[in-house]
């Protein structure tokens, strides 16, 4: 017996298992036994590679349960998983043998009731606010009077109406309408998106950019509006450059968005009456203005000639500012005659001392004296211009002997040379210029049969006419005797007289007629 006993615990009849079959079979038990599970437990370490996936921890009082998520269900979660917050994960238990230690691939996750997202909410709100996202000094003032007004928020729902029926009222405004969903998992990237689209647009463009930014949505419980309490909308509403109002739920409901925004509206209503002033109103300040100004000017008017005659009457009569100067000209005429005839004695008696001296001999000397300084200066200057003109032509002779025509061939030669290297210089140009041009309208026309609506034919769509008309709406279909439908492959008349509708001489160089598509 005890021989039988030593033969059975003999270490050489126990059977011999690799590693990776114990590893494998302790995965099939895990995995059979924990299939589907709901875990509940405090979020710990957090960590988010660049591959995508996020690895974290489940943990209680006690122990610590390592979790993944892999990046395709990550990026559907509504809730993204954050350090201590108490959560109730749903996936299965597996192992990873490369480490030997158990592990939850979890497939959902969501908060443990309404508490763990509060306190969620305040723990991403205090960071925020760390950040100085929540500063006053970072608002922007809202325009007056904006011009364009762009609104984020679901196009099908009473909010939207709310809008433009305020709007109307007190002040019609140009709206532009970004669609995006107001709650669900992609109500967050939807509504941070169309923020920084809204910021991208150009002024002057061909879509407006917008003067003032409406984020709005109607009431719901705090997972409706959650997607506005995620950190990228929050962030988007704070760099925007465009002055935003945040119009999220009713007036007792509070989101991370409305602390970011430069202005809190109760509801969508107060957010239209906060955009612009009454129109009414308006109107009647620049009457009361106007009116204020025309009696303004009237009492300045009443003023300024009530000042103009005190100061007539301070001014002395006209006769007596020019009779002194009257009475002084009348004594400097009266002594006028007698000046002049004075005056006239004295230049004839000038005029004879002069005479006096233009005598017949006085004059005959003097040009004699001319004629005499005339000869002496002639016979200087012959000499000397005989002298000039030699040296001139000394100086022309040398310049000639070194004209000589090999030397001026030589330089035609290398001018020559010259020009030909500037001509192949200039071929060479215009070829590579006439190239480029080439490759340039080659592009142009690509992107014009790129934009024609024969490009728009082959993607599916048709254009309707009418009578040779093109028709955009069901009136006018509705109207029109006959219809004809262009696809990409020919045109089909239905109803009517069965022939083919006339067309409208288009102009020279007008573009064909793209019709409407659908």
């Amino acid at each position: 017996m005890s021989d039988l006993i030593d033969d059975e615990t003999s270490p050489g009849n126990a059977p011999e298992f690799t590693v990776s079959e114990i590893s494998g079979a302790v995965k099939r038990t895990i995995e059979g036994a924990f299939s589907h599970v709901r875990v509940r437990g405090e979020v710990g370490r957090v960590s988010r590679p660049r591959s995508g996936h996020v690895y974290l921890d489940l943990k209680d009082e006690r122990n610590v349960l390592s979790g993944v998520i892999w990046k395709g269900v990550a990026a559907r979660l509504a809730h993204q998983p954050e350090e201590g917050v108490e959560v109730v994960a749903t996936g299965r238990l597996t192992t990873f043998g490369g480490q030997s230690r158990y592990q939850i691939v979890i497939e959902d996750i969501q908060p443990a009731g309404l508490g763990a997202l509060m306190a969620m909410l305040e723990k991403r709100k205090k960071a925020l606010e760390a950040e100085g996202l929540f500063a006053a000094e970072r608002k922007h003032p809202l325009p007056y009077l904006p011009e364009v007004i762009g609104v984020v928020t679901s196009p099908s729902g009473a909010v939207i109406r709310d809008i433009l029926h305020r709007l109307r009222d007190r002040f019609p405004r140009r709206v532009l309408i970004w669609p995006v969903a107001v709650q669900g998992a992609a109500c967050a990237p939807e509504v941070a998106r169309a923020i920084r689209g809204f910021n991208a647009l150009t002024a002057g463009g061909a879509i407006p950019r917008p003067d003032l930014l409406i984020v709005a949505r109607g009431g719901g419980s705090l997972e409706d509006l959650w997607g506005f309490n995620e950190e990228q909308v929050v962030r988007a509403a704070a760099r925007s450059e465009i002055p935003l109002i945040s119009a999220v739920g009713h007036e007792t409901d509070t989101t991370l968005i409305d602390f970011a925004a430069d202005r809190r509206a109760p509801t969508p209503t107060a957010a239209a009456e906060m955009a612009v002033p009454v129109r009414l109103d308006l109107l009647a300040w620049v009457d009361g203005q106007e009116a204020r100004r025309s009696r303004a000017v009237a009492r300045a008017l009443d003023q300024r000639r009530q000042r103009l005659a005190d100061l007539g009457r301070a001014l002395p009569r006209p006769e007596s500012l020019v009779q002194f100067a009257t009475q002084r000209l009348d004594r400097a005429a009266e002594r006028l005659p007698a000046a002049v005839r004075a005056r006239v004695s004295r230049e004839r008696l000038r005029l004879s001392e002069a005479g006096a001296a233009l005598r017949p001999v006085a004059l005959r000397r003097r040009i004699a004296e001319e004629r005499r300084r005339l000869a002496e200066r002639d016979r200087r200057v012959r000499p000397a211009l005989g002298r000039l003109i030699d040296r001139r032509r000394q100086r022309v002779e040398g310049l000639a002997g070194r004209l000589r025509p090999e030397a001026v061939q030589r330089q035609i030669e290398a001018q020559k040379d010259g020009l030909e290297a500037l001509d192949r210089r200039l071929r060479s140009a215009l070829r590579t210029d006439f190239e480029r041009r080439h490759a340039r309208l080659d592009a142009l026309e690509r992107v014009r049969q790129g934009l024609s609506y024969q490009e728009t034919l082959r993607r599916g769509f048709a254009v309707v006419r009418g009578d040779g008309q093109v028709v955009t709406t069901k009136s006018a279909a509705d109207a029109a005797g006959g219809l004809e439908i262009e696809f990409k492959d020919g045109r089909l008349v239905v109803g009517g007289s069965g022939g083919r509708p006339s067309k409208r001489p288009r102009k020279a160089g007008a573009p064909p007629d793209q019709g409407s598509l659908f």
